[in-house]
């Protein structure tokens, strides 16, 4: 193990999503997703409940809870042991909105499109 590198998706125009939500984050949750981000960075594909689950079509959510609020952060896998972290919500429901998971997948569409072009710095 231990051989993942997190990395934060970018927009075409530098935004990004993830890094913005954990930046919007209260102190107490941001140190929990930080902790759970590096565990999965050390973990990598072995990751699961609690900290991680299958969503869809290749989409994880990392997750965190202080208290009675739960923080999620869509991810998913990329060649190399990249893990590519794309955008993130606070947890309302039973299920992961499906505007998340859309989102999440629109990410990983540009990111893949991207980087068959060659045209992402961390590949």
């Amino acid at each position: 193990m231990g051989d993942f590198t997190v990395i934060f998706y970018s927009t075409t125009d530098g935004r990004e999503p993830a890094r913005d939500f954990l930046d919007s984050l209260d102190l107490k949750m941001k140190a929990k997703m930080v902790k759970t981000i590096a565990f999965l960075q050390d973990v990598g594909t072995a990751a699961r409940e609690p900290y991680s689950e299958y969503i869809d079509d290749g989409i994880f959510e990392l997750r965190a809870k202080v208290g009675s609020d739960i923080s999620r952060i869509m991810y998913f896998f990329y060649a190399g042991g990249k893990i590519i972290l794309t955008n993130g919500f606070i947890k309302k429901t039973q299920k992961a909105p499906k505007n998340e998971i859309y989102l999440a997948k629109k990410y990983r569409e540009d990111y893949l499109k991207r980087a068959m072009k060659g045209e992402l710095d961390n590949d």
